[in-house]
């Protein structure tokens, strides 16, 4: 905090804004960065951590499901006295640590072998996939290890200025979450965020020959430029966003709130449409929204409401000609829309369908051109681009290549271009770009990278019978030479939680393993979003247990096809994987050798009756309100993965913690792992059974580090 206010002085601005929350960083004042010249390829290293999240996130992008814990809400204060909750964490979270340090080095020798290994794919392929290029003009923008550079478009020696430098700037620890350029070019928007903390401080640049730091606005959420000089931001506290200020930079500055979102259970964002003539206020739940526009050619005159919210109505705004286009789930089925309207009668009784997604279909993304708009979509585990021509009046469908499971949308500044940029990956395949062209009507792949994409690796798509007929998809890697794979080590990976797919991008230990012979399976069960809108519902609040009956019909599944069995096969998952993975743990121990999850929900329950928390309220539209409805008390209490714990034969769990995870309490992992210990023991002592054994349960709490975000450093070390 010091160090920040430090840099606050420096720069002649107030420090009484900056939020408690934020960490402490090595800062120093600094009000002018001299850019510097250099040639791309050679831009000198800074401190500055490679983030985990997808180059892309720095760029303008949308979601089309409600993301994990970008909401909040309150909570009920706890029965324990303050006090003695506190010495109870303190004596668990001491005795958990101690454990790990006798237990670490037990591992060394592997750990040092495989940290090598993933060093060495890291730095084949990550090195050789470039930074998304954001093009205004004749000038490019992109940032490449904590730098922001400028360049022409039509420079082929790759020379770039500095614009922004984190390591010159003093910051350390810290990553650039989000970019945002004026439209004039002559203000640069930055935010940065550290793995220690939820929340973001956002820099201002006005840039010239000699950049100035003009303006540091901490606990930032969104921003966008209304205006040259005009910019809209969101701020954030206790993880929620509801609060919207504008504030502008020439003649008479000042800055002024804008709009407030009364109902807890809303997360308030900002996004510009395409060509830059509205910027969005958009209020969402879990499952409804509101928007209000803001006329970037009069960006002082007060929003005006597009669709007052109504209760299980999604929708999302572009522009395009004087008319609204809307994708919403509005009517049915619940699916997204394509819909027109004009926008001086933009209520959905004036609403006009104009594509309607096919059954069990996910938007994944969606981009709109001045002659047509595209639609990135997954279909039965494929992915496809529909391509909606406003000229011809047509739609056209196109099937991407078989291998890829994840977009990555490039940005696209200009609303003009005839182009559009984007990436496919898969957990072993790394990103590989693509674009596809108006002009030419036609999917065009980019230039061959220098080092090739995995060819030994055989991608199968099953789909597993639930307990109730369902037809559940999975998605299964493995090496093209593995012999007699019912021997070969199998993970298996879970999620199936706010309408959000399973993580399904390039990662370094996920070729590793199939290189070394393993198996991967990615089970995409109820409560995820990879079937659409419909596949969430289908798996929330009374419906969570048809997750947990496809997780185990998948399982089961692979093992009667021959992938692997029992005794060789591990579960991962992570945050409200937790739900399901530990579940299934209680449930059907013996489907499974070993589990490893990262920071875990685990203790649904006691969670969602304490309202103090910064979720509950919003997560009620998730998992229920047990504290009003006994019903749901009764259901969440018969899959809690806290709440089911028995003395019983489980398998050996590691578990991954943060001290500073603002979304998961700690508390409620310790008590988990403390009556998980409890349990395999009481069994271990009760049974005197042959060959009867005693789990491995590990809890590694990183003092580093917040829910499930961390450097590339930070996560090769975990």
């Amino acid at each position: 905090c010091t160090g920040l206010r430090n840099l606050l002085q420096g720069l002649s601005f107030s420090a009484k804004y900056y939020s408690k929350h934020n960490p402490p960083q090595t800062m120093c004042p600094y009000s002018k960065i001299k850019p510097k010249k250099c040639h791309i390829l050679d831009c000198p290293e800074s401190t500055c951590t490679h983030r985990t999240a997808p180059p892309g996130s720095i760029l303008p992008c949308r979601f089309f499901s409600c993301k994990e814990g970008t909401k909040v809400p309150s909570k009920r204060k706890q029965n324990t006295p303050i006090v003695t909750s506190d010495l109870l964490h303190k004596d668990l979270l001491k005795s958990e640590q101690e454990n790990w340090n006798d237990i670490s080095p037990t591992y060394e020798a592997m750990t040092k072998r495989i940290k090598e290994k993933l060093e060495e794919l890291h730095n084949m392929y990550t090195l050789n996939s470039g930074s998304p290029r954001m093009r205004f003009g004749e000038n490019v923008y992109f940032e490449e290890n904590g730098c922001i550079f400028l360049a022409k478009a039509d420079d082929d020696e790759g020379n770039a200025d500095i614009l922004f430098s984190i390591e010159d700037l003093g910051f350390s620890d810290v990553f650039i979450q989000r970019i945002r350029i004026s439209p004039d070019q002559r203000y640069l928007a930055i935010s940065l965020k550290s793995e220690n903390s939820e929340e973001a401080i956002c820099i201002i640049m006005k840039l010239g020959s000699f950049p100035v730091v003009e303006k540091v606005i901490p606990s930032v959420f969104s921003f966008e430029w209304a205006a040259n000089d005009v910019l809209y931001y969101t701020t954030q506290k206790n993880l929620k966003c509801q609060n919207v200020f504008m504030t502008t930079f020439t003649y008479q500055k000042h800055t002024k709130l804008v709009y407030t979102e009364q109902d807890a259970r809303f997360f308030v964002d900002l996004y510009c449409t395409k060509d830059r003539r509205f910027l969005t206020i958009n209020s969402n739940s879990k499952t409804t929204s509101e928007v209000w526009l803001v006329d970037c050619r009069h960006p002082f005159e007060s929003p005006a409401l597009v669709q007052a919210r109504t209760t299980g109505v999604v929708y999302h705004i572009e522009h395009r000609k004087e008319q609204l286009y809307i994708l919403t789930t509005y009517g049915e089925p619940a699916e997204y829309k394509a819909i027109l309207t004009d926008i001086a009668s933009s209520g959905k009784e004036n609403w006009q369908l104009v594509y309607a997604l096919e059954k069990k279909t996910k938007l994944v993304d969606f981009e709109m051109f001045s002659d047509g708009c595209i639609m990135f979509l997954k279909n039965a585990g494929h992915l496809y681009l529909n391509v909606i021509s406003f000229v011809s009046h047509s739609v056209q469908s196109i099937k991407l290549p078989t291998w890829a499971c994840e977009f990555e949308l490039e940005s696209h500044p200009e609303h003009t271009t005839s182009t559009c940029y984007f990436q496919l990956s898969s957990p072993v395949h790394p990103p590989k770009r693509f674009a596809y062209s108006f002009k030419e009507n036609n999917l065009i792949e980019q230039a061959v990278q220098e080092v090739p994409i995995i060819t030994n690796c055989h991608t199968t798509r099953l789909l597993a019978k639930s307990k109730d007929e369902t037809l559940v998809p999975i998605t299964v890697f493995h090496n093209k030479n593995s012999k007699e794979l019912h021997r070969r080590p199998l993970l298996v990976h879970v999620y199936g939680a706010y309408g959000i797919d399973l993580n399904m991008s390039f990662k370094e230990e996920k070729l590793m393993l199939i290189e070394e012979g393993w198996i991967l399976a990615y089970c995409h069960v109820r409560g995820g979003g990879e079937q659409g809108l419909s596949w969430h519902r289908d798996g929330c609040q009374h419906n969570k247990l048809k997750g947990l009956h496809d997780l185990r019909a998948c399982i089961t599944l692979l093992h009667e096809l021959g992938f692997s069995q029992p005794k060789r096969t591990a579960l991962a998952a992570a945050s409200a994987g937790g739900v399901l993975a530990g579940a299934l743990c209680n449930t059907d121990p013996a489907l499974i050798r070993a589990m490893v999850l990262q920071a875990p929900f685990v203790d649904v329950l006691n969670t969602m009756m304490k309202t103090h928390l910064p979720l509950t309220i919003e997560e009620q539209e998730e998992w229920g309100n047990p504290l009003e409805d006994e019903k749901c008390m009764k259901y969440i209490k018969s899959y809690c993965p806290y709440q089911n714990i028995k003395p019983q034969c489980y398998p050996s769990v590691f578990i991954t913690a943060y001290e500073n995870d603002e979304r998961i309490p700690l508390t409620g992992i310790l008590q988990y792992v403390q009556k998980l210990r409890k349990a395999a023991l009481d069994h271990a002592s009760r049974t005197s059974e042959k060959g009867n054994w005693i789990p491995n349960i590990i809890l590694d709490v990183q003092a580093n580090g917040s829910h499930c975000d961390s450097s590339w450093e930070h996560s090769l070390n975990e």
